[in-house]
């Protein structure tokens, strides 16, 4: 892996649609951002270069000793940054949950440890970082062949979430895109066929999720569904079916049936198409990057610019919120 300071800035240029997202966020504040156990060099190295673009202002979480044996590892200096002792990396976790409820930091970044290890501090009962909203993963995708960016959901987090999950995960979905400038999100809910039948469960409830939006249950965007892949996002698939929608053929935002659907279709994306990603656990208190040992620097990138972006418009709302009442 490149670990040139500049590594991460360089692969993203590629990728023009997430590029003007990081850009965008390069011209807010920096938000401060609990780093959980940056004990390898890439967690620790795409922290520090989230940092020198402006993005976050990072806290280091995890055992001194480690994090300054990774710091010498990938060639990069410590000096000026604030550390968080923590004794090992699920002990990181709680701390960085700690900081959040404490107002000391505005998100979190995965390091080098495992993602359960993160979520089950967030979700702790008392402790963590819950909301009535369910947690989700949404990615954030830059494909070629593909004229804007597309969010898929959930592909990490719910493994086969019901319709009430489901509803969450569309509406943290639909603010995100509202955060990064999409004023009404037009929101394919996939399934296997466009008809709705019981033999394929996740039709009926693509088609009640649609019906939730009709009633208010959902806020922000523009649903359709059950859609079919091809009908989501292409114009053409979408004609030759007789499909007559706002969402079909020009999709924001694709919600999958499950985390396998999802987790597939991503990484074909990604590994087959030449996409990019960023992408943002959002349903807690504050947003998760919730970056993988896999990632380019260019995904660490734009991930951070997200959860960048995120918390600005966030505290916009509540601001609103408050000013309206």
């Amino acid at each position: 892996m490149d670990m040139s300071p500049n590594a991460g800035w360089l692969a993203l240029a590629k990728y023009p649609r997430l590029a003007a997202l990081a850009e965008r966020a390069r011209d807010l504040p920096a938000i401060r951002a609990a780093v959980v156990h940056p004990c390898d060099a890439a967690s620790l190295t795409g922290a520090l270069e989230a940092r020198d673009l402006g993005l976050i202002e990072p806290i280091l979480v995890g055992p001194p000793r480690k994090i300054q044996a990774a710091a010498e590892a990938a060639g990069v200096s410590l000096e000026g940054l604030a550390i968080e002792a923590a004794p090992h990396s699920h002990g990181a976790a709680e701390r960085a949950v700690d900081l959040v409820r404490a107002g000391a930091a505005q998100a979190i970044m995965k390091g080098s440890l495992h993602t359960d290890e993160v979520m089950a501090a967030i979700v702790r009962d008392t402790l963590g970082l819950k909301t009535e909203r369910r947690i989700s993963h949404i990615f954030v995708i830059d494909a070629p062949l593909y004229p804007k960016l597309i969010l898929v959901s959930d592909a990490a987090v719910n493994i086969a979430p019901d319709l009430l999950a489901k509803r969450d995960i569309v509406q943290n979905a639909i603010d995100l895109a509202h955060a990064i400038g999409v004023e009404k999100p037009k929101v394919a809910i996939l399934s296997a066929v466009e008809t709705v039948t019981p033999k394929i469960p996740s039709t009926v409830e693509a088609a009640a999720l649609c019906k939730m939006a009709d009633r208010g249950q959902i806020v922000g965007g523009v649903l359709d569904g059950p859609l079919a892949f091809d009908n989501a996002i292409s114009r053409d698939a979408a004609a030759t079916k007789g499909i007559v929608s706002e969402v079909a053929g020009v999709a924001d935002v694709l919600i999958v049936p499950d985390l396998e659907a999802g987790n597939i279709l991503a990484k074909q994306l990604v590994f087959l198409a030449g996409a990019e990603d960023g992408g943002l656990v959002l349903g807690a208190r504050c947003p998760v990057m919730l970056t993988s040992r896999a990632d380019t620097p260019a995904a660490r990138i734009a991930s951070a610019a997200l959860a960048q972006l995120y918390v600005h418009w966030s505290e916009k709302q509540a601001a609103a919120k408050i000013a309206g009442e």
